[in-house]
């Protein structure tokens, strides 16, 4: 047997050593073979384009395609130094240089490894064959233009739905369970969410975004802000010749919007321009509240009792333009600029009955029956901007980029608030106020590139952040004496806060042990910060480094599947308003403020994630997640028998401010999928079930847990070609913080929509909640001497219909043209 494999093994030698020797009869031709693989699973890939070019020649000298063993041969090539260049659907185009040919012999090129779109691991699709969410490396896509039942939203409807993310009955929005997230638009920063990020969020009609990117393991080019990751907001562009544009309308019973978007390109020349408005009709949320305070016996001393309701509403509307031109291949240069404005009114009416006790005899008092009247009005602007360079090289991936982006807002607020006897005469309390201010922030990039062959990359750079905030708060107290509203210097407020931060970044890419690919990165961040209160004229806040250390391997095997394990260190600084001492006494019973002594909340994010294709269209992603965050900040009220504020006394109050409480660990899984019924029923679903650990360190107390679960369906139903049904339903369950259990959340929305005129246009209907006008929201709060128990009914039902056209025309000759260029030897 063993004579037997001998001589097979010399049959084979020889056999190979002949076909590699063999070479066409005429010697003044010759030909190259080779074999195409993927890069990560090394299985031969079928119908790669192949193409030859004599070095310092444009015309192909040849060329094939690959068979299903992934083979290709060219024939009949003169000798000389050849140029090749592979393309697959897929892929990223690969080029191997300085091929050398003799005439006497054919080259055997070998394996040839190709690797998918995006060689820093950014491709692998886990979703339906319409591509609604798309999983990759780092982060997480949500493309919105696939979503029917968002039609007619606004970006907080969108956000919802996008697995990990969660979104409250008040717009406010968290990442597997994490609220302090660092929100961008076009990868880059804005004003307009550090006034109000609920009303900045309802002020994006669903129609203008592209897609939403949800960033839960930031590599070192990110900034290390917010604990909880980045959601990118992507809005819509279209880098396609031709002109071309597109229009969304909606009315409805609680939500108007509108969108225009105009794109026109010709060769290297693009220019884009939008603009879109939304209002929220007026509607009114019914409030209720009991509060009972006790004494350190236990005894009931205070009992509060507040029923109400306020008529809110909000409108803004947002422009911009912006253009891109790429004098050659390897140069471009853009800019833009937006314009944001937005804001709310609030107006409302609140009967409070108040009674002291006598811990004694248990016996009331003391008994006040009062109405308390309250408007409110709040108003941003802000005009964002960038100018960017990019530079390419004829090396594949290298690449320089540079660009000073900055955002320059500002906002007003103004409140009154009158206490007055129950048929409202003989007001005895209240107070006005107003507030201007400004938020200015400008930042320089540099961001560099270098691969290195075609597995490792090298990314560096750096980026300066200078922000510089301003306000102005005089607040007027009612004085009965003379019924009018002098000037109240104790409540008054003025700050100036500037924040720069400097960061510099590295990141590598590599592969390791033949079966991982690994992109670890180091960020280092120094913050230095200069405030001044007037309540706190000699507030000194320390400067402060950062190291931000992030690392993700990734393994890709058979059957579409991927493993990936992700950590970053990250951090959230306390904002202005956080910091500020100023006292908000617009309600006299429940005050807040700011805390001047906060430290910057860290936290260590761990991931283990394993998503799988199915041919059918199947797909499935689990994230496995820890998140552990030390200097945690959250609010924290206190009660007070009488709290001092200048030279008034509150009597009876809670005082609301942030603190670092301690420590919190979210422990938990999330779960994504999507499978097809057939030819034409989608599901898709989002499950995130995790255990959140709070201790309270310095304030005392227990530790909290809360065992916290999320879950959404959506199902999509294709009538026909032009006709699709959609519905999806989400709960939010109760959970609980540190000092009570906050209430559940449940929403659903149904939606049809019909294209018509070749697809152009599109009517849908959408209606959300409609068999139920409020959604009840209950919270239990208890501190070490008071209890509060409260119901908000927010009004959340609506029906609307949506009109979008897309209209232009695409020009796609050219650029089928130019990707047929042969590559060129590096020059700068």
């Amino acid at each position: 047997m063993n004579k037997l494999y001998a001589l097979l093994l010399t049959l084979f030698c020889a056999s190979l050593a002949n076909a590699q020797d063999k070479t066409p009869s005429n010697e003044s031709v010759a030909r190259i073979t080779g074999r195409i693989v993927d890069s990560l699973s090394h299985q031969p890939l079928q119908y790669a384009t192949i193409t030859v070019y004599k070095q310092k020649e444009t015309k192909p000298a040849g060329g094939g395609m690959t068979g299903p063993k992934g083979t290709f041969a060219v024939d009949d090539l003169t000798p000389g130094s050849y140029t090749l260049t592979i393309g697959l659907i897929g892929y990223a185009p690969h080029t191997l240089r300085a091929v050398t040919l003799d005439g006497k012999k054919a080259v055997i090129l070998g394996d040839i490894m190709v690797g998918k779109k995006a060689t820093d691991l950014q491709a692998v699709t886990v979703t339906a064959p319409r591509g609604l969410v798309e999983n990759k490396i780092d982060k997480l896509v949500y493309n919105v233009e696939k979503d029917v039942t968002s039609l007619g939203g606004v970006a907080t409807d969108v956000l919802k739905k996008v697995p990990m993310v969660s979104v409250d009955v008040d717009g406010n929005v968290d990442i597997m369970g994490n609220t302090n997230i660092l929100f961008l638009i076009n990868g880059r920063p804005s004003s307009i969410f550090g006034n109000s990020l609920a009303d900045a969020l309802q002020a994006i009609p669903a129609s203008q975004i592209k897609s939403i990117e949800v960033i839960t393991s930031p590599g070192a080019k990110y900034d290390a802000e917010g604990t909880g990751g980045i959601i990118n907001i992507i809005l819509k562009d279209n880098k396609l010749n031709g002109i071309n544009g597109n229009l969304s309308l909606t009315g409805g019973s609680r939500l108007q919007n509108g969108s225009l978007n105009l794109n026109a390109r010709h060769g290297n020349f693009g220019i884009n321009a939008f603009f879109s408005g939304n209002a929220q009709l007026p509607s009114t949320t019914r409030n209720s509240s009991i509060r009972r305070s006790y004494d350190s016996a236990g005894n009931l001393v205070d009992n509060l009792m507040q029923n109400g309701s306020s008529r809110f509403l909000r409108n803004g509307f947002e422009s911009g333009i912006g253009f891109e031109w790429a004098p050659d291949k390897h140069n471009t240069i853009s800019a833009n600029a937006g314009y944001d404005n937005f804001g709310n009114h609030n107006q409302g009416t609140t009967e409070q009955h108040e009674q002291k006790f006598d811990p004694a005899t248990t016996t009331p008092n003391f008994d006040l029956a009062s109405l308390i009247r309250s408007t409110s009005q709040f108003r941003a602007t802000s005009l964002d901007w960038e100018l960017h360079y990019k530079r390419t090289f004829e090396q594949e991936d290298r690449e320089l980029d540079l660009s000073i982006d900055g955002s320059q807002g500002h906002n007003s607020s103004a409140y009154t608030q009158a206490q007055s006897m129950p048929n409202g005469d003989s007001t005895f309390g209240g107070s006005q106020g107003s507030s201007t201010g400004h938020d200015h922030e400008v930042n320089f990039r540099l961001d560099y590139v270098q691969p290195f062959g075609d597995k490792v990359r090298l990314e560096t750079g750096g980026r300066v952040q200078l922000r510089q905030i301003a306000s102005n708060s005089p607040v007027y107290t009612f004085d009965p004496g003379i019924a009018d509203y002098p000037y109240d210097s104790s409540q008054s407020n003025a700050l100036t806060y500037n924040r720069h931060v400097y960061a510099g970044y590295a990141s590598l890419t590599f592969p390791l042990f033949n079966f991982l690919d690994v992109k670890g990165g180091l960020r280092y961040e120094r913050t230095e910060t200069d405030a001044g209160f007037s309540k706190a004229p000699n507030t000194n806040i320390p400067g402060y480094n950062t190291f931000a250390p992030t690392i993700i391997f990734s393994h890709s095997f058979g059957d579409e599947q991927t493993l990936k394990i992700g950590y970053a260190h990250r951090i959230h600084r306390p904002n202005y308003r956080w910091l500020n001492p100023y006292i908000n006494a617009s309600d006299p019973k429940n005050l807040s403020g700011g805390n001047p002594f906060l430290q910057p909340e860290v936290a260590d994010n761990f991931d283990l994630t394993y998503s799988r294709s199915f041919e059918k269209g199947s797909a499935i992603n689990v994230q496995a997640f820890y998140r552990k965050s030390s200097h945690d900040i959250q609010p924290f009220i206190q009660y007070y028998p009488n709290f001092t504020l200048g030279d008034s006394v509150y009597s009876d109050v809670s005082v609301s401010l942030p603190m670092n409480v301690g420590a919190e660990a979210n422990t938990g899984v999330n779960i994504y999928g999507s499978v097809p019924v057939g030819k034409k029923l989608n599901l898709r679903s989002n499950i995130s079930v995790f255990n959140r650990h709070i201790t309270t360190g310095s304030l005392g107390g227990s530790a909290i847990n809360s065992f916290n679960y999320r879950i959404n369906l959506n199902a999509s139903y294709q009538l026909s070609s032009t006709f699709i049904l959609e519905f999806f339903g989400n709960f939010n369950s109760a959970r609980n913080e540190i000092q009570g259990r906050y209430p559940s959340f449940t929403s659903y929305n149904f939606a049809a929509r019909k294209q018509f005129w070749n697809k152009k246009a599109s009517i849908a209907f959408t209606t959300t909640n409609p068999f139920g006008f409020y959604v009840d929201q209950a919270t239990a709060v208890k501190g070490s001497n008071f209890t509060l128990n409260s119901l908000r009914r927010v009004p959340y039902q609506s029906f609307g219909i949506n009109f979008t056209y897309k209209f232009g025309k695409l020009e796609f000759k050219k650029d089928k043209e130019e990707e047929k260029e042969p590559a060129q030897p590096d020059s700068m």
